[in-house]
């Protein structure tokens, strides 16, 4: 067990300096400039504007670049934004909560909606839960988050008044985020979860443990739901990823302080050094939740533990 999470450590390192890479060189060859953004040209000389070209560094060749990064990122400094000059890290560790909690949020709604429907649908196959699951399931894949966020302000903000439409202080400014993002997350699990419920209840060993005379609520909930629960949480670990995504738009549509909403600022103004110090550390923690992903099978299935020792 121990050597198969050291393996995963090691590629998960491997998986990070691969993104930042990645990151830098598709930022690198997007069109734009930084100091364009950042000044008026009609009020500066080619001089001034080329002299503050050179203080950012921008006009180093790429490799220079790189090599420059590179040894910062092996070094966790993530530099200072090329617009205010704030360092990076503080930046992001301090906007990090708003969006920490918004991911949170979203995935107890994901897992709760999703788990909940995804079993009933399950069980009561093609009765009207199973229906309604799956156009719930639908609804929340189908639907883009901005149009969906757009659509619980107008009901819950501007017509029935009951929750703040923008923000981010307290929670009630965090419901119609958490469940915007959440439902798309739902949608996913409760097609998953149905699926491995309907081909678990199809085993063998589920027969058995009825023909033995145990209880139905104990074969669905103790055994099925068991068997049935690891696909639905490798699902719940790429949702979180595409939470931590999805933050760009929620947090724009909602006005939240998250870094979302930063990294859209700096692409915006190309401030390369915000932006790639956003994309590591969320890749940081994708990577982070998956390994612990990784480590949850072994506690679900005890199968997973004896085959990884």
């Amino acid at each position: 067990m121990v050597k198969a999470m050291a393996i995963r450590f090691v590629s998960s390192l491997g998986v990070i300096l691969g993104s930042s890479i990645l990151v830098f060189c598709v930022l690198y060859v997007l069109p734009g400039d930084v100091v364009m953004n950042m000044i008026d040209p009609s009020t500066m000389s080619p001089e001034a504007i080329a002299n503050l070209r050179h203080q950012l560094g921008v006009d180093r060749p790429f490799i220079e670049q790189f090599t420059t990064y590179f040894s910062h990122v092996l070094a966790l400094d993530f530099g200072k934004s090329l617009v205010s000059s704030e360092p990076v890290l503080p930046k992001i560790i301090t906007h990090f909560p708003a969006t920490l909690a918004l991911t949170a949020a979203a995935s107890l709604v994901s897992v709760a909606v999703g788990l909940v429907l995804g079993v009933l649908s399950a069980i009561h196959r093609n009765k009207p839960i199973d229906i309604i699951a799956r156009i719930v399931g639908l609804f929340g894949i189908s639907m883009p988050t901005f149009w969906s966020g757009i659509l619980l302000i107008l009901i819950f903000s501007v017509f029935l008044g009951w929750l703040p439409a923008i923000g981010s202080n307290g929670w009630q400014t965090l419901v119609l985020p958490a469940v915007t993002l959440g439902m798309l997350g739902a949608g996913f699990i409760v097609r998953m979860v149905r699926n491995s419920m309907l081909e678990v209840l199809g085993e063998a060993f589920i027969t058995t443990l009825r023909a033995k005379g145990l209880m139905e609520r104990s074969v669905m909930y103790r055994h099925a739901l068991r068997n049935a629960l690891i696909p639905a949480v490798t699902m719940l670990g790429i949702l979180i990823g595409e939470m931590l995504a999805g933050t760009v738009v929620i947090e724009t549509v909602f006005s939240r302080q998250g870094i979302g909403r930063i990294i859209a600022d700096a692409i915006m103004a190309k401030d390369l050094p915000v932006v790639q110090g956003v994309i590591l550390f969320s890749a940081i923690v994708y990577v982070l939740v998956n390994l612990l992903v990784d480590i949850s099978y072994a506690y679900i299935d005890p199968r997973v533990r004896r085959f990884q020792s």
